[in-house]
């Protein structure tokens, strides 16, 4: 299904973040064509290797990072994303916050929750950790946190996912009690439909975009 066609089908509300991950560049820009702005790579590297420095990029084409940030690749995760959307500590905050100041920048972030807990995936585990982040997120001038961000449960059980994606729901609500926050962002693939159910105001969308990964 191309882009063009799931915006036609998926609520207008809803933001669709297409994901590139290993597709070529020249993929990325039939997809611009048809009218996506920003687009989702999981690694630092991928952006480097792929996309244009920010300055070259096509008028209106913003990079986000979806995938967990090493804090030794913040530095250049800050010059070349537009938006980093899996902060999952304090400590990535500070050095997001002390490179962006370098640099003389200001960048949205999202801060990650492990709905799933699953000991293999990024993510605040407990919601008063990510709370209290959000918390520290106010002091700091050269971000701005303005949304929350999950990856469900790998599973076929219907009941995990919309389980994993309601707590992710009611956490956004209480953190939106601290800032106005603007983005839920859960769902990809697989599961997006129900996402979508449950109130998520941004899709991450790979495979049913670009096809399949080699």
């Amino acid at each position: 299904m191309n882009y063009r066609n799931l915006r036609d089908e998926i609520d207008k509300n809803v933001f669709i973040l297409p994901v590139s991950k290993t597709k070529p560049y020249s993929a990325i820009l039939d997809v611009f064509e048809e009218g996506a702005r920003a687009f989702g790579e999981n690694r630092v590297q991928e952006i480097e290797r792929k996309f244009p420095l920010p300055e070259n990029r096509p008028e209106g084409m913003k990079v986000y990072l979806i995938g967990q940030l090493q804090k030794n690749k913040v530095r250049k995760a800050v010059f070349l994303s537009d938006r980093i959307e899996s902060v999952d500590s304090k400590d990535l905050l500070l050095l997001i916050d002390r490179e962006c100041g370098r640099i003389g920048k200001k960048i949205e972030v999202l801060l990650e929750f492990n709905s799933s807990k699953e000991e293999n995936k990024s993510g605040f585990e407990k919601r008063e950790d990510l709370l209290d982040a959000l918390k520290l997120s106010l002091t700091l001038k050269n971000l701005d946190v303005i949304g929350i961000m999950t990856v469900g449960p790998l599973t076929d059980d219907e009941g995990k996912i919309r389980s994993a994606f309601k707590e992710t729901h009611d956490l956004f609500k209480d953190a939106c009690k601290l800032k106005s926050l603007s983005i839920l962002s859960m769902g990809m693939s697989a599961d997006y439909k129900i996402a979508i159910e449950e109130k998520s105001t941004e899709v991450r969308l790979g495979s049913i975009i670009f096809g399949e990964r080699k």
